[in-house]
C-alpha cells in the first residue's frame, strides 16, 4: 500500500528579509528554505542577531519577506496586504507570548473570548469555545478571575487557551517560559507536550537549551541562515500539574 507523504503546513522558499538603515541595507534573512509538517513540534533557536525573531515574525504573518515565497497550508501569504495578514493570524496562528499579553481588567474567560469576537462568532459559540479552551488547560475553576488574581503559570495557561480557541493550524510560542520559574516552566512545557499529542503543530522560539529539548525537531539559525536542522533524539517530557 502506498502512503501519501505528509503535507507541510509551512513551506518557505528562499526567504530573504532586508531592512534599510539610512543609506545602507541590513541583510537579516539570507535565503531561508524550510518545511514544517502538520503536527510537528519544532524549536527555533539562535543567538542575538541570528535572524530568529525576524523569521518568527514572518512565520506569524506579522511581517512579510523582501523576497521569496511563504506557503501556509498551501496558500502564498508572502505578498498579502495587512488586512489579509490579520485574517490569517486570527484563524491560522495561535500566539503565546513571554509577557502573556492579557487584558488586566478582563477575566480569564473574557481574555480567551477576544479572538472569537474578531472572528465574528456568536456570543453562545464564543462562551462555549472559550470555556472548553480553559478547561483544556486546567483552569475551569479560574475562568472568572482577572490576571492579577492568577499566578504566572496560570496567566500563561490563559494565554495558551486564548491561542487555542480559534483552533489554529500552528501554535507559535515566543519564549513561553521566559517569565516563569523553573518548576512552572516544566509544567507549561508539559502542557504544550499534551497539546502537541492531541494534534497541534507547535513552534517554540527560545534561546534556552533545556526548553528546546522538549521539541522533536531543533532548527538553529546563525547570521541569517539555517545552521542546523535535526531531529531531537533526547526529548524531555514532563507531566503537567494544573494547579500552578
Amino acid at each position: 500500500m502506498q502512503y501519501d507523504a505528509p503535507k507541510p503546513v509551512i513551506e518557505l522558499q528562499q526567504i530573504i528579509r532586508n531592512f534599510r538603515l539610512g543609506e545602507g541595507v541590513i541583510k537579516v534573512l539570507k535565503g531561508i528554505d524550510l518545511q514544517i509538517n502538520r503536527n510537528e513540534y519544532v524549536a527555533l533557536m539562535g543567538p542575538s542577531g541570528s535572524g530568529k525573531s525576524t523569521l518568527m515574525n514572518i512565520l506569524g504573518c506579522l511581517d512579510t519577506p523582501t523576497s521569496g515565497q511563504y506557503l501556509l497550508n498551501g496558500r502564498d501569504v508572502s505578498k498579502l496586504i495587512d488586512d489579509e495578514l490579520a485574517e490569517i493570524r486570527n484563524h491560522e496562528i495561535g500566539f503565546i507570548f513571554q509577557t502573556f499579553n492579557l487584558l488586566p481588567r478582563s477575566t480569564a474567560l473574557d481574555n480567551v473570548i477576544l479572538p472569537l469576537i474578531y472572528a465574528g462568532e456568536s456570543r453562545k459559540v464564543r462562551t462555549e469555545r472559550a470555556t472548553n479552551a480553559l478547561e483544556q488547560v486546567g483552569l475551569a475553576d479560574r475562568m472568572h478571575h482577572r490576571p492579577n488574581e492568577l499566578s504566572g503559570g496560570q496567566r500563561q495557561r490563559v494565554a495558551i487557551a486564548r491561542a487555542l480557541v480559534n483552533k489554529p493550524s500552528i501554535l507559535l510560542a515566543d519564549e513561553p517560559t521566559g517569565n516563569l520559574d523553573t518548576a512552572t516552566s516544566i509544567e507549561i512545557m508539559g502542557l504544550l507536550h499534551e497539546i502537541h499529542r492531541q494534534g497541534n503543530t507547535i513552534i517554540i522560539v527560545t534561546h534556552e537549551e533545556d526548553i528546546a529539548q522538549h521539541a522533536h525537531r531543533i532548527i538553529r539559525l546563525r547570521d541569517g541562515a539555517i545552521e542546523n536542522d535535526y531531529q531531537n533524539t533526547d526529548i524531555r517530557v514532563f507531566s503537567q500539574n494544573t494547579s500552578t
